[in-house]
């Protein structure tokens, strides 16, 4: 299974945004003449301690890579930001003052200590994504449902056996990122996840994919490797979007007849 211990999360999937930061504006470069709006800030360096008194202006705040184990209730005072990164830092908790973040469009909190899904978060329901990978959650809320803005959900490296059955009220998700967690099922109401491109589920433990599958019309690309699958559902099959299944690693998987009506098609399968 997959472990943020032995295999480090990669640092260009939780904090893509860390490299574009190259338009930030420096703490040293102000003037006191003339000070520019500071709508990026990178804090890396120097932490929360190093928040400004006037935030207003701040669109994204990166505080990531720093060794944090708290953030500040503080945080709430950023009610125009619109990216957060704290990512791979040591918290445990996130304040419940970062559900006040009502324009937050990017949540970065990967490679942290988080035991509890951020109860704060479930308020942002403007948040296209949010990345919580190599964490320590073991579940997830059912008001999880709430976030229907969400786009895009990473939850890679954690240890959930269960997604809630809420989950169907991400109704615009695209990617849905699950990689290394110890899933034995999936709810049906995944079927609901009508936009959903990517469904990425390699190194769970789900011996079965549920029928509802059929629902996932837009769906391109499905990672199954490393499961106990031992059949497939034929709902697979009607799936028109699909370009790429990833079988391997399921020892005991018996491939349906249908695989090479897949293959014909045009969609790429790996067995």
């Amino acid at each position: 299974m997959y472990s943020p211990e032995r295999a480090p999360f990669p640092r260009e999937e939780a904090s893509f945004s860390c490299a574009r930061e190259a338009g930030a504006v420096p703490l040293g470069a102000m003037t006191t003449t003339a000070p520019e709006p500071r709508v990026k800030l990178d804090l890396r360096a120097d932490g929360f301690a190093a928040l400004p008194e006037d935030v207003e202006e701040i669109r994204e705040l990166y505080v990531c890579e720093c060794g944090l184990t708290d953030v500040p209730p503080a945080i709430g005072r950023l009610r125009n930001l619109r990216v957060l990164d704290i990512a791979h830092n040591a918290l445990r908790t996130v304040p419940v003052e970062i559900g006040l973040l009502r324009s937050l469009d990017i949540l970065y909190l990967a490679d942290n200590q988080l035991t509890e899904f951020p109860a704060g978060v479930l308020e942002l329901r403007t948040l296209r994504y949010l990345g919580l990978d190599a964490n320590q959650l073991t579940e997830l809320p059912d008001a999880l449902g709430n976030l229907s803005a969400l786009v895009e959900l990473r939850l890679a490296g954690n240890r959930l056996i269960r997604l809630p059955a809420t989950i169907g009220g991400l109704k615009r998700l695209r990617e849905l990122h699950l990689r290394g967690n110890a899933l034995t099922a999936l709810p049906d109401t995944i079927s609901e996840l009508a936009e959903l491109r990517v469904l990425d589920l390699r190194e769970n433990q789900l011996e079965r994919l549920p029928a509802a599958v059929h629902g996932l019309r837009r769906l391109r690309s499905i990672d199954l490797r490393a499961n106990r699958l031992t059949t497939l559902p034929d709902e697979l099959t009607n799936l028109p979007a699909l370009e790429r299944l990833d079988l391997r690693w399921n020892a005991e998987l018996r491939l349906p007849a249908w695989i090479g009506e897949l293959e014909a098609r045009g969609c790429v399968v790996w067995v």
